[in-house]
């Protein structure tokens, strides 16, 4: 039996998001990711804004000189997990092989559900339909015998369309195709394959593997394998997270205390919110710091006892922050806390009531948020935030 491989890409997610939250945003220049006038890069762009040169990753003062009539959005993260979660609930009601790649696009095995959805195209357009109906949002779909094709088919049918590789016409859909197209191949790789004469996925098929291990390593092998249409990686959940990490650029570089201090009070709110959400424990922080110089550090601190509790992840970050301040009076381009080290469910332990008060007042505060927003309650400590 053929496999049939859906790559299912949510177009512009953010933005659309955003638009299908408010219409009058659409048909307009809209770019995800800040104010043009702090420091940071676009999150993500409509076509709109995409028509005047403006991408994912440029910084936003870039952004805003190509097209000062963009509106610049801030942007929300609930917003985008809440959408994102309904997605895959949409995608896992036609097939149990589903594989989330980010927030935003995902693998899909459809082999073997012809009999319930009809063959794959079939299948696709029922997936494009109800994301449109329940989201308000579109979809690109790519179809293939395998994953690598079915990702470059939905990458070339963008916005909102739909590109079905029939089985055995892979190499051939692929053979013109520039080595860009292929993913695992950056800017250097593509410059190396170009002074080698090399420009299409076609040629790069006809080379040896032997010559691209020469030139590539190890990578030039699966690079061959690509190029050829050959990619046999099943469509499996991914491994679970190690760990989970939240940073902030700031706008200019600091070391006002109370200002470092609010903004990491911020982050460990979210992380312990987000292991809540997921029913873990931490036993490890690390904080991270980079300077207005570019040096970057870390430092970890094993907890006694893995923890959820917004107040013991603050608490041994700060510590963490103290002395990396103490040791370098340098002034702080980015600031970054991660958990790591973690476990499911909770530790037994014979708990306090002020722990226990602590405790529901996380989970009654994780609920206001969760219902109006993360910013719609602050805590004291993030008071200097207001208004940032």
């Amino acid at each position: 039996m053929n496999r049939r491989i859906l790559h299912i890409d949510l177009d512009a997610f953010f933005v659309s998001v955003e638009q299908a939250l408010a219409s009058n945003l659409k048909g307009k220049p809209v770019v995800v990711g800040g104010r043009p006038d702090r420091r940071g890069v676009v999150a993500s762009a409509s076509y709109e804004a995409r028509n005047f040169g403006i991408k994912a990753g440029i910084p936003l003062i870039r952004a805003y000189r190509l097209c000062p009539q963009a509106i610049f959005i801030q942007g929300n993260f609930a917003q985008y997990q809440e959408a994102s979660n309904r997605f895959m609930e949409i995608m896992a009601n036609f097939s149990p092989h589903l594989e989330p790649v980010g927030l935003d696009e995902a693998y899909l095995d459809a082999t073997g559900t012809e009999g319930i959805f009809g063959h794959a195209h079939e299948l696709a357009l029922k997936i494009k339909e109800r994301i449109k109906d329940e989201l308000k949002l579109t979809a690109s779909i790519g179809i293939a015998g395998c994953k690598v094709v079915a990702k470059i088919a939905s990458d070339l049918c963008k916005p909102d369309g739909l590109c079905e590789v029939a089985p055995g016409e892979e190499r051939l859909f692929l053979a013109p195709l520039p080595v860009s197209q292929l993913p695992g191949i950056g800017k250097k790789t593509e410059q190396r394959l170009r002074e080698l004469g090399i420009t299409t996925i076609g040629q790069l098929a006809k080379m040896s593997p032997d010559s691209l291990k020469k030139y590539f390593g190890a990578s030039g092998l699966i690079l061959h394998r690509y190029a050829n249409a050959i990619d046999d990686r099943k469509v499996e959940p991914p491994a679970e997270a190690k760990s989970i990490s939240r940073e902030t650029t700031f706008t200019e570089d600091t070391l006002d205390q109370s200002f470092l201090q609010a903004t990491l009070r911020y982050l460990c709110e979210w992380l312990g919110a987000e292991l809540r959400s997921q029913g873990k424990q931490a036993k490890v922080v690390t904080l991270k710091l980079r300077y207005a110089d570019f040096e970057t550090i870390s430092r970890r601190l094993t907890l006694t006892e893995a923890s959820d509790r917004d107040e013991v992840i603050f608490t041994a970050a700060l510590q963490l922050l103290s002395r990396a301040l103490s040791w370098k009076q340098k002034l702080v381009r980015l600031l970054g806390v991660e958990v790591s080290n973690l476990m499911k469910g909770k530790q037994l332990s014979m708990l306090d009531s002020e722990t226990q008060r602590l405790e529901h007042l996380d989970r009654a505060i994780d609920r206001i948020r969760r219902k109006y927003g993360f910013t719609s309650i602050q805590t004291g400590r993030t008071l200097p935030l207001k208004g940032v």
